[in-house]
Protein backbone atom coordinates (compact mmCIF):
# COMPACT_ATOMS: atom_id res chain seq x y z
CA UNK A 1 0.00 0.00 0.00
CA UNK A 2 3.00 2.70 0.62
CA UNK A 3 4.35 2.02 -2.77
CA UNK A 4 0.74 2.97 -4.48
CA UNK A 5 0.71 6.27 -2.30
CA UNK A 6 3.66 6.98 -3.60
CA UNK A 7 3.35 5.97 -6.96
CA UNK A 8 -0.07 8.05 -6.29
CA UNK A 9 1.90 11.06 -5.24
CA UNK A 10 4.85 10.81 -7.68
CA UNK A 11 2.25 11.27 -10.94
CA UNK A 12 -0.02 13.79 -9.36
CA UNK A 13 3.80 15.75 -8.97
CA UNK A 14 4.59 14.96 -12.76
CA UNK A 15 1.18 16.37 -13.62
CA UNK A 16 1.47 19.28 -11.37
CA UNK A 17 5.25 19.60 -13.25
CA UNK A 18 3.60 19.11 -16.71
CA UNK A 19 0.94 21.77 -15.96
CA UNK A 20 3.18 24.69 -15.15
CA UNK A 21 5.42 23.69 -18.11
CA UNK A 22 2.43 23.84 -20.36
CA UNK A 23 1.42 27.83 -18.96
CA UNK A 24 4.89 28.64 -19.32
CA UNK A 25 4.91 27.73 -23.01
CA UNK A 26 1.47 29.23 -23.47
CA UNK A 27 3.25 32.73 -21.59
CA UNK A 28 5.24 32.26 -23.90
CA UNK A 29 3.64 31.95 -27.27
CA UNK A 30 1.77 35.25 -26.73
CA UNK A 31 4.23 36.83 -26.10
CA UNK A 32 5.57 36.17 -29.33
CA UNK A 33 2.35 36.34 -31.05
CA UNK A 34 1.99 39.86 -29.82
CA UNK A 35 5.68 41.23 -30.73
CA UNK A 36 5.02 39.18 -34.11
CA UNK A 37 1.71 41.19 -34.62
CA UNK A 38 3.85 44.52 -33.93
CA UNK A 39 6.28 43.83 -36.54
CA UNK A 40 3.98 43.00 -38.61
CA UNK A 41 2.19 45.98 -37.94
CA UNK A 42 5.07 48.15 -38.61
CA UNK A 43 6.16 46.77 -41.98
CA UNK A 44 2.79 47.53 -43.25
CA UNK A 45 3.13 51.08 -42.49
CA UNK A 46 6.91 51.53 -42.89
CA UNK A 47 7.32 50.37 -46.24
CA UNK A 48 10.63 50.62 -47.89
CA UNK A 49 11.95 53.93 -49.29
CA UNK A 50 15.15 53.34 -51.47
CA UNK A 51 15.58 57.05 -50.66
CA UNK A 52 17.28 56.67 -47.71
CA UNK A 53 20.43 55.14 -49.57
CA UNK A 54 21.14 58.58 -50.81
CA UNK A 55 24.26 59.89 -49.43
CA UNK A 56 25.91 56.44 -48.54
CA UNK A 57 29.56 55.36 -49.93
CA UNK A 58 29.61 52.90 -52.50
CA UNK A 59 31.53 50.02 -50.99
CA UNK A 60 34.71 48.87 -52.56
CA UNK A 61 33.71 46.14 -54.65
CA UNK A 62 30.84 48.92 -56.75
CA UNK A 63 34.14 51.58 -57.05
CA UNK A 64 33.90 53.18 -60.27
CA UNK A 65 30.37 52.37 -61.32
CA UNK A 66 27.84 55.22 -62.17
CA UNK A 67 24.40 53.28 -62.55
CA UNK A 68 24.13 50.25 -60.09
CA UNK A 69 21.20 47.71 -60.15
CA UNK A 70 20.20 44.92 -57.64
CA UNK A 71 18.26 42.04 -59.02
CA UNK A 72 17.57 39.16 -57.59
CA UNK A 73 16.63 35.78 -59.33
CA UNK A 74 13.42 35.78 -57.40
CA UNK A 75 12.29 38.68 -58.56
CA UNK A 76 9.45 38.54 -62.09
CA UNK A 77 10.03 42.75 -61.92
CA UNK A 78 13.92 41.90 -61.99
CA UNK A 79 13.25 40.18 -65.20
CA UNK A 80 11.48 42.89 -66.99
CA UNK A 81 13.44 45.67 -65.93
CA UNK A 82 16.84 44.04 -66.70
CA UNK A 83 16.59 45.20 -70.49
CA UNK A 84 16.06 48.66 -69.29
CA UNK A 85 18.92 48.47 -67.16
CA UNK A 86 21.23 46.97 -69.77
CA UNK A 87 20.61 49.80 -72.26
CA UNK A 88 20.69 52.76 -69.57
CA UNK A 89 24.00 50.88 -68.80
CA UNK A 90 25.40 51.07 -72.06
CA UNK A 91 26.00 54.97 -71.56
CA UNK A 92 27.86 54.83 -68.56
CA UNK A 93 30.09 52.88 -66.59
CA UNK A 94 27.41 50.24 -64.87
CA UNK A 95 27.35 47.22 -61.85
CA UNK A 96 24.85 44.76 -61.74
CA UNK A 97 24.27 43.14 -58.65
CA UNK A 98 22.62 40.02 -58.89
CA UNK A 99 21.87 37.83 -55.74
CA UNK A 100 20.48 34.48 -55.56
CA UNK A 101 21.17 30.95 -56.66
CA UNK A 102 20.35 28.07 -60.06
CA UNK A 103 19.58 28.99 -63.37
CA UNK A 104 17.62 32.27 -63.27
CA UNK A 105 20.98 33.52 -62.57
CA UNK A 106 22.70 33.18 -66.16
CA UNK A 107 19.22 34.17 -67.46
CA UNK A 108 19.66 37.86 -65.51
CA UNK A 109 23.50 37.65 -66.43
CA UNK A 110 22.88 37.18 -69.73
CA UNK A 111 20.80 40.12 -70.28
CA UNK A 112 22.82 42.95 -68.45
CA UNK A 113 26.45 41.37 -68.27
CA UNK A 114 27.50 42.47 -71.64
CA UNK A 115 27.32 46.16 -71.04
CA UNK A 116 27.87 46.30 -67.34
CA UNK A 117 30.07 44.44 -64.61
CA UNK A 118 27.85 41.45 -62.90
CA UNK A 119 28.46 40.52 -59.42
CA UNK A 120 27.09 37.32 -58.23
CA UNK A 121 26.48 34.78 -55.23
CA UNK A 122 28.28 35.72 -51.75
CA UNK A 123 30.13 38.97 -52.60
CA UNK A 124 26.59 39.88 -54.58
CA UNK A 125 24.58 39.16 -51.15
CA UNK A 126 27.32 40.95 -49.11
CA UNK A 127 27.35 43.99 -51.19
CA UNK A 128 22.98 43.68 -50.93
CA UNK A 129 23.30 43.70 -47.06
CA UNK A 130 26.23 46.18 -46.91
CA UNK A 131 24.40 48.79 -48.63
CA UNK A 132 21.27 48.26 -46.57
CA UNK A 133 19.14 47.30 -50.19
CA UNK A 134 15.71 45.19 -49.13
CA UNK A 135 13.87 45.53 -52.28
CA UNK A 136 14.51 44.16 -55.86
CA UNK A 137 15.17 45.89 -58.17
CA UNK A 138 16.41 48.89 -56.40
CA UNK A 139 18.69 51.24 -58.80
CA UNK A 140 21.44 53.77 -58.16
CA UNK A 141 22.93 56.52 -59.14
CA UNK A 142 26.30 57.27 -57.82
CA UNK A 143 28.28 60.89 -58.31
CA UNK A 144 32.25 60.34 -59.55
CA UNK A 145 33.43 59.95 -55.91
CA UNK A 146 31.35 57.39 -55.44
CA UNK A 147 28.83 58.71 -53.40
CA UNK A 148 24.71 57.64 -53.79
CA UNK A 149 23.36 60.65 -55.58
CA UNK A 150 19.59 59.40 -56.76
CA UNK A 151 17.92 55.76 -55.69
CA UNK A 152 14.70 54.05 -56.47
CA UNK A 153 12.97 50.76 -57.49
CA UNK A 154 11.67 52.27 -61.08
CA UNK A 155 15.11 53.04 -63.44
CA UNK A 156 13.41 55.87 -65.08
CA UNK A 157 13.55 57.67 -61.98
CA UNK A 158 16.68 58.07 -61.76
CA UNK A 159 17.86 61.78 -63.06
CA UNK A 160 20.26 60.92 -65.55
CA UNK A 161 18.48 57.76 -67.22
CA UNK A 162 14.80 59.82 -67.53
CA UNK A 163 17.01 62.99 -69.18
CA UNK A 164 18.55 60.25 -71.73
CA UNK A 165 15.43 59.27 -73.05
Amino acid sequence: MPFLVAAVVFVGLLCLFNLVLGLGVLRRLREHTAELARLNERSMFMPYDPAVLVGRALPEAAAGARLVGFFDVGCSTCHERAPQFAEAAGKQPALAVVTGDGAKVDDLVAMVGGVSRVITGEEAARLTHDLGVEAFPTFLLADQEGTVAAAHTELSELPVVATAR
